[in-house]
């Protein structure tokens, strides 16, 4: 949707996407009907968006654009970084969403109020409050290994921390995200949090940087060449080449037999990997995923392997996290 605000009221106009090339528009480009020129004027003044005339109307191969309703995974005990900086992307960027915590999601039901849910970079320990978080700062595990996820300290877990504000979803917590998920919701995890539905929700992926050495492989912090399938809403808007943050980020291997439900939308390059900083073991990213999305049920999980909004700094990866909650 495309908003325009004024200081009486706000106005909306319906907003349709391109899935298929035609008539020189691209995948991924956004279709506003005619007699919406007011919102189109302040929306370009606002943000420097070029706008152009169709000048034949498109009826094939294009999708209305649903308004998505929003939840992000908020735990209890020491916080969540990673949390904090996704929030202040989707508030600069103006996506409407809802802060939600493990009673909430415990209570099930989730797809009745929502569309999409965001798990930060987080494990899948204190995600499911099975062990003491990571320490503070631990993005992914030592060794830029891609394991252990963006934890707090403590992590709200016992002591004196009171039972209701104890952080983990529990057994009844991951039920209630599978049920969300079959039920047509959307699942977007992002960095080490991709280890969660592999670990609970049974998908076909496995991170093939588990168990590496530091004499195997190294990158604590880099920006690595990848490519992108820019035919899938995934990437809509992306280059066929690019750049990412790798950042003790997972890479991915599709190990299921129905690979027909899985699409890599981001890989790594061939070879010459390293754009920028530290990268030893390159072979053990080659052609592997970076972005991965499988069907379960009527809806999806997305494995967002590389932090795309780190910081709310990498504005040319945002795309890939933004396409994804778009239905």
């Amino acid at each position: 949707m495309i908003r325009r605000d004024t200081t009486c009221r706000q106005r909306w106009c319906k907003v349709r996407r391109i899935d298929k090339p035609a008539a020189g528009l691209r995948a991924g480009d956004f279709l506003v009907p005619a007699g919406s020129e007011a919102v189109l004027e302040d929306v370009a003044r606002r943000t420097g968006v070029d706008f152009a005339p169709l000048h034949a109307a498109v009826t094939a191969g294009v999708h209305d654009i649903k308004r998505p309703r929003v939840a992000m995974y908020q735990r209890f005990g020491g916080g969540n970084i990673d949390e904090g900086w996704t929030r202040l992307m989707l508030e600069q960027f103006h996506f409407a969403y809802k802060s939600i915590f493990d009673p909430e999601i415990k209570k099930g039901a989730l797809i009745d109020n929502y569309d999409v849910l965001i798990i930060p970079n987080d494990s899948t320990a204190t995600i499911t409050g099975e062990a003491p978080a990571a320490p503070a700062g631990a993005a992914g595990g030592r060794g830029g290994r891609g394991g252990a996820g963006g934890g707090g300290e403590g992590g709200g877990r016992g002591g004196n921390t009171p039972p209701e504000y104890r952080t983990g979803l529990a057994a009844e917590g991951v039920a209630a995200i599978r049920e969300f998920v079959q039920k047509g919701g959307t699942l977007i995890t992002l960095n080490g949090a991709t280890a969660f539905p592999m670990d609970r929700l049974g998908i076909g992926v496995r991170n093939v940087l588990t168990g590496k050495s530091t004499k195997e492989f190294w990158c604590p912090g880099s920006t690595l060449r990848v490519s992108f399938d820019n035919t899938n809403p995934i990437a809509y808007g992306m280059p066929a080449q690019g750049l990412a943050l790798y950042l003790n980020s997972p890479a991915f291997e599709v190990t299921a037999q129905n690979s027909e439900n899985y699409d890599v939308v981001v890989r790594y390059a061939d070879r010459e990997l390293l754009e920028s900083g530290w990268l030893l073991g390159e072979e053990n990213l080659v052609r592997r995923a970076a972005v991965v999305t499988a069907k379960l049920g009527q809806g999806r999980v997305v494995l967002l392997g590389f932090p795309v909004q780190h910081r709310a700094q990498t504005h040319g990866t945002y795309k890939l996290l933004f396409n994804a909650m778009l239905r």
